[in-house]
């Protein structure tokens, strides 16, 4: 079968409004999982457990988003996006305020897990509707603009967090549940789902219908190239750098922890100031060379993170790591886009487990070989990862799209 090529893009190139629907469920979405991360862990404790208890609870969200993601494809298949999605949020809103009300450690366990199966069905589902919304060459910018709002609420969640704390440590939680709540209505009353795009001449069109078996998406050395890609993304930007930065600054560094979140925040910064532009290059350049350039970036920045001498050095190196994140962020993604079609449930829900497997694996084997070996070797990992990741994009086929006209870029 010919693989799928770019579409040409839409007479106005101003995204649908979808997207910005999207960005906003993202928002409040990421802003309540911002307010509860930082007293998770504490509120953990408070039930007398100990530290291997407290990652538990803190890691079960991850592994029900990984065990549950395989049945999310087919839920969409018979319910529709929007569905799933409404539903996805509405169990995470419920299980965060059952979490707030919990009266033991088993009850918040099990309360937490639960959490993980309504992300799944967000996840996969808004990233499926994100898809089938634009054409391929609007994908990149479209998902900039979409991580974008994950980002914003990455940022501003763990400060209204450490505020609602003082007032109770059980606050967040309940915070939590409303700002997913709003989400869900937003996504009930404003989203419209995929509408018809246009052909090449301008004339209306239908939404592509070029569905392709799974096991044929699976033996295409693009949808290859973006697991191994979103894997050690996962690992290493997601993982290993949330799990040993801080211990670095401190023990190699010798800095107080405060600093890790400062070095964090600026690198968000200059990650979600990098979203749109790399969304821009996606699309226009093409996913292969921003697979390509964003693997080695990466790879030499985790590198980079091991041997720095001082913290000012460590926020630089960061800073360089949130461009090649951008990139590795958009580009993955669009490829999955364009391969799958409309139909792409299931190849998202793959696509998704393999960066929770890369969260969930990274921390836990980089930290032994961290306490075996030492700081440097773990971070070596996430170097290999990526220079693997850049392996599997060059056996990506060379293809560029069309480039939009300059004045029609939003």
């Amino acid at each position: 079968m010919t693989p799928p090529t770019f579409a040409p893009r839409t007479g106005a190139g101003r995204l649908p409004a979808d997207v910005y629907v999207l960005a906003v469920i993202s928002f409040f979405v990421a802003v309540g999982f911002g307010v509860v991360i930082p007293v998770l862990p504490v509120f953990a404790r408070s039930f007398g457990v100990g530290q291997v208890e407290t990652g538990f609870v803190v890691s079960a969200f991850a592994v029900m988003r990984l065990v549950t993601s395989p049945f999310t494809g087919r839920m969409i298949g018979r319910a529709g996006e929007r569905t799933v999605l409404a539903v996805g949020i509405l169990i995470v809103a419920a299980s965060s305020a059952a979490m707030g009300a919990a009266q033991s450690y088993e009850q918040l366990l099990l309360f937490r897990a639960a959490g993980g199966i309504g992300s799944s069905m967000f996840t996969v589902s808004a990233m499926t509707l994100l898809i089938r919304s634009v054409p391929d060459s609007h994908r990149g910018r479209a998902t900039g603009t979409f991580q974008t709002g994950f980002l914003i609420g990455n940022m501003a969640g763990p400060a209204l967090g450490g505020l609602l704390a003082a007032v109770s440590i059980r606050a967040p939680f309940y915070f939590y549940a409303a700002t997913l709540v709003a989400a869900a209505l937003v996504g009930l009353l404003r989203l419209r789902g995929p509408r018809p795009t246009t052909d090449p001449d301008g004339a209306p069109g239908t939404a592509r219908s070029d569905s392709r078996p799974f096991r044929q998406i699976l033996a295409d050395s693009r949808y290859q190239a973006a697991l191994v890609c979103n894997f050690a993304n996962g690992w290493s930007s997601l993982g290993i750098r949330s799990s040993l930065t801080p211990v670095l600054v401190v023990e190699v560094l010798h800095r107080d922890p405060v600093w890790t979140g400062l070095a964090i925040a600026v690198a968000s910064v200059v990650q979600t100031v990098a979203l749109r532009p790399a969304g821009r290059f996606v699309d226009r350049v093409g996913r292969r060379p921003a697979m390509i350039a964003g693997s080695i970036i990466a790879a030499v920045a985790m590198l980079a993170v091991a041997f720095v001498p001082d913290i000012w050095t460590l926020i630089l190196v960061l800073c360089v790591n949130a461009l090649a994140v951008s990139l590795m962020g958009t580009a993955p993604a669009a490829t999955v886009g364009d391969i799958a079609g409309p139909r792409s449930g299931t190849p998202v829900a793959v696509f998704s487990m393999a960066s929770d497997t890369g969260q969930i694996l990274g921390p836990v084997l980089a930290g032994v070989i961290a306490d075996r070996a030492g700081i440097p070797f773990a971070y070596v990992t996430a170097t290999l990862l990526m220079g693997l990741a850049a392996l599997a994009s060059v056996r990506m086929p060379r293809r560029t799209p069309t480039a939009p006209p300059k004045e029609t870029v939003r």
